[in-house]
């Protein structure tokens, strides 16, 4: 209502030319006044509804994480790992991480929270990873309290050693006195439950890292049914933000997250899932037909990939700078 009376105005003052000029600048300084990523990610942890992120492991995937709706990106460590060709044990280095998030921040314009492992070492690694982080427009990194390097917390029979609680604290508020940002969000990730520990020394590692300054927990369980998560909210008692990991458990229905008290749920690999699945039912298909009538109606179109890499405005900034042939 605002933009068509000021362009009312604007006409009966101004030739046609000028008033357009203006009134597009005023729109597009309206619109870059979205907050910012780290913002829009505090908002979320700190929000009274259940908020919901969805996993991506590149560009790609990012860019339709959000043209689905969701207003967060989960970058997982697994997948991540797993479309580098690597095993989730850090593997990859924290720097080819790096690249990777750096394509996927490029890519969207809603917030991302990094699966930062155990923040790739001790508290000097751990900051220095924030500072680049936050150069890449990344909004936080969840850190969790296992030993470096990591073992994936989903993997049956493994060993899965736990953190100092105090040199954890130590490496918390040493990401905190780093970042710059006051809204970039350090999630501390509390592994007790899939290291065979209870829930007293969930509670007592959630409250010491609280303590030290995460901005949220993530409770983590492998269990199929909630019975870990839904005994550790209730012993909460709200003190805090609580993310969590429904990948085990994932009957469950959301409101029971709700009526809990859970801040934001990440869906952690499924794009990852989904995407192995498809590739290798379409590689079977042509191997074995040696042929692409099976399968060129079942994929997306050429035209799709060019829309999801923005040719449209590649094409549009040719004419723009391009001379004309």
């Amino acid at each position: 209502m605002f933009l068509r009376q000021a362009y009312g105005r604007l006409s009966n003052a101004l030739s046609p030319n000028v008033t357009e000029k203006l009134v597009a600048r005023f729109s597009s300084s309206t619109s870059a006044s979205k907050p910012k990523k780290t913002t829009q990610l505090r908002k979320m942890l700190e929000s009274p509804e259940l908020e919901f992120i969805m996993e991506a492991h590149n560009g790609l995937s990012a860019k339709i994480v959000q043209e689905a709706g969701f207003k967060g990106v989960w970058g997982s460590g697994l997948s991540i790992s797993a479309q580098l060709g690597v095993r989730d044990s850090n593997e990859a280095s924290w720097t080819q991480v790096m690249e990777v998030m750096e394509f996927m921040s490029d890519a969207t314009d809603i917030p991302i929270l990094l699966d930062a492992d155990t923040g790739y070492g001790n508290f000097n690694n751990a900051r220095r990873l924030v500072t680049k982080l936050e150069q890449r427009g990344i909004a936080g990194a969840c850190i969790e309290d296992k030993l470096f390097p990591k073992t994936n917390s989903l993997l049956d029979g493994r060993a899965q050693p736990l953190a100092d609680i105090d040199e954890f604290c130590a490496k918390i508020k040493a990401c905190k006195d780093t970042q710059t940002d006051p809204d970039f969000s350090i999630v501390a990730r509390v592994e007790a439950f899939i290291a065979g520990w209870g829930l007293d020394e969930a509670l007592r590692r959630s409250e010491a890292y609280r303590n030290a300054g995460a901005d949220a927990i993530l409770m983590h369980s492998k269990k199929s049914d909630p019975s870990d998560i839904e005994a550790f909210m209730k012993a909460w008692k709200n003190q805090g933000p609580v993310v969590i990991v429904p990948t085990k458990y994932y009957t469950v229905p959301t409101d029971q997250f709700r009526d809990w008290g859970v801040s934001l749920v990440i869906w952690a690999n499924h794009n990852l899932r989904a995407s192995i699945t498809a590739m290798q039912n379409t590689t079977q298909q042509i191997y074995k037909d040696q042929s692409l009538v099976n399968v060129e109606k079942k994929i997306a179109a050429v035209k799709e990939v060019f829309r999801l890499q923005k040719d449209d405005e590649l094409k549009e900034a040719e004419k723009k700078y391009l001379p004309e042939k």
